[in-house]
């Protein structure tokens, strides 16, 4: 009798659970930290409203993290239902819970590719034009969840150096998200600073997609002052997630949702993604495998 009862209830919360889900009349969106925080709120209106309109949710609501672990906790949390992350961030997330999220999608570039760089910038007039110039001198890194400003170029500069960045920079340090680390380089407070960027298109649009791009689209930085002096590896795009509890019918209309987004209305999709991207593809875990290794190498959890 205890076996069936106890059956009983757990049927009974799963029902609960997955209504619920069903039933959703709010929707949580964790944005990542580190950009001015107007900005992010002003591109993520119109995904707020097509949202409303396409499920019917009472409220949208939009939470822009201080900085990226704010995002990571949330989802954790289960204080969060849907968020875009890095592949370091989505592999912070895996590595502590790998029940807590589900990669849906992921942005496609123009050329087709579902990867982008981390690239290193320097103010022209400092003389740097190579990694191996900046020897001595100031690096700046974005967030210490972040995979372009963080994890990858922590393990893939060396290899171009020779040396730890630890060891061949004067100093490191974290400027509080891609935008202040941009700026920070830009400003002279740093000698070089890596950021996420397409690597396609021209260096004086600040490419066709990334940080970079966003700073001259909005006039922030003049891109004939700076010079690309690092590129890494191709670095797999970061995934659209949902929050496992949702259940896999959201993942779903989620998923085919923000698919037909960028036809629907394309000026909102570059908004939310900040730049010129093709759309959206669709991804699984196996494609953050790598990630998760050198994360797990380099930083852990």
């Amino acid at each position: 009798m205890l076996k069936k009862a106890l059956f009983a209830a757990t049927a009974l919360f799963a029902l609960a659970g997955a209504a619920n889900a069903a039933d959703l009349k709010e929707f949580r969106i964790g944005i990542l930290g580190g950009e001015n925080e107007t900005d992010r709120l002003r591109n993520y209106a119109c995904l707020a409203d097509h949202l409303k309109q396409e499920f019917g949710f009472e409220k949208v609501s939009l939470f822009p993290a201080a900085d990226y672990d704010g995002v990571i906790q949330g989802l954790l949390g289960g204080t969060l239902d849907f968020a875009e992350l890095g592949a370091s961030g989505y592999a912070a997330v895996y590595i502590k819970d790998p029940k807590a999220v589900t990669p849906i999608l992921t942005t496609q570039q123009k050329d087709g590719s579902t990867g982008y760089h981390s690239i290193g910038l320097a103010l022209k007039s400092s003389g740097i034009k190579t990694i191996k110039d900046a020897k001595g001198k100031k690096l700046g890194y974005a967030d210490p969840d972040s995979t372009s400003g963080y994890l990858v170029p922590l393990t893939q500069i060396p290899k171009d150096t020779g040396m730890p960045n630890d060891k061949f920079f004067a100093s490191t340090q974290f400027n509080g998200g891609h935008e202040n680390n941009l700026l920070a380089a830009y400003d002279g407070k740093v000698d070089v600073a890596v950021d996420d960027s397409s690597g396609i298109g021209d260096f004086k649009d600040g490419y066709t997609s990334g940080t970079f791009r966003k700073e001259v689209d909005k006039g922030a930085v003049d891109p004939n002052k700076l010079v690309e002096v690092w590129r890494s590896p191709l670095i797999p795009n970061g995934p659209l997630v949902v929050r496992n509890a949702l259940g896999e019918e959201w993942q779903t209309k989620l998923a085919a949702f923000f698919t037909a987004l960028p036809e629907k209305d394309h000026k909102c999709f570059a908004a939310v993604e900040g730049g010129d991207y093709k759309g959206y593809a669709p991804v699984k875990h196996e494609f953050y495998n790598t990630v998760v290794e050198v994360r797990k190498a380099a930083i852990g959890g």
